[in-house]
């Protein structure tokens, strides 16, 4: 492969691994590259973003690097998280709570596993409404993050504890998770609207 598809390929590797990043070995392995080589490519897709001032940067944290947010954008992040016309949790988002509220502690990629779709943006549009929070790292490769609700979850649903979550008949099916999605929050919406997540 030329050196210039090397660097794309990882930039979309570095995307699809989200908040959990990869290491230069990982990286060097998964394109088949020397590590030095993938290295080289690593640091110079790096500089790109900073000299051609794009909107994304690449970070390394905790020996692994991944695609983050530039801090000084962080003003217009935060008016898109509580902007008004977001106002409701779209259908990923909603499968995505359901999933963390039944399996916590869950890991990002437990809860793709059973949406069969990637949920990073999902995940972090609950952490930004305070409806899920990281809860600790898992006893696996890479330590990946574990999620749980938090007490705004329970207090916007309007329940005492996790225990008055209603039973799901089968939730051990991903076939099954939108006829459970639509059971949890049908049986919750005579408690609150969707509107209500979005303000408390």
């Amino acid at each position: 492969m030329d050196y210039k598809t090397l660097k794309s390929i990882i930039e979309g590797l570095l995307f699809l691994s989200g908040d959990e990043g990869l290491s230069v070995r990982q990286i060097a392995e998964i394109t088949e590259q020397r590590p030095d080589l993938a290295g080289k490519a690593l640091e110079e897709l790096k500089e790109d973003y900073v000299t051609q001032e794009r909107g994304l940067q690449v970070v390394q944290i905790a020996g692994n690097y991944r695609l983050a947010t530039l801090p000084d954008h962080a003003p217009y992040f935060e008016r898109l998280a509580y902007s008004p016309s977001r106002s409701s949790l779209s259908q990923a988002a909603l499968e995505t709570l359901a999933i963390v509220a039944y399996r916590q502690p869950i890991t990002r990629v437990e809860i793709e596993e059973i949406r069969g779709v990637k949920s990073e943006r999902a995940i972090h549009t609950l952490n930004n409404k305070d409806l899920i929070q990281e809860v600790g790292r898992a006893e696996a490769v890479g330590r990946p993050i574990l999620y749980g609700t938090t007490k705004s979850f329970l207090e916007s649903f309007g329940l005492a504890d996790l225990k008055e979550l209603p039973e799901p008949s089968n939730f051990d099916s991903s076939e099954d998770l939108e006829e459970e999605t639509q059971l949890l929050f049908s049986k919750l919406d005579s408690q609150m609207t969707f509107d209500d997540v979005e303000q408390s």
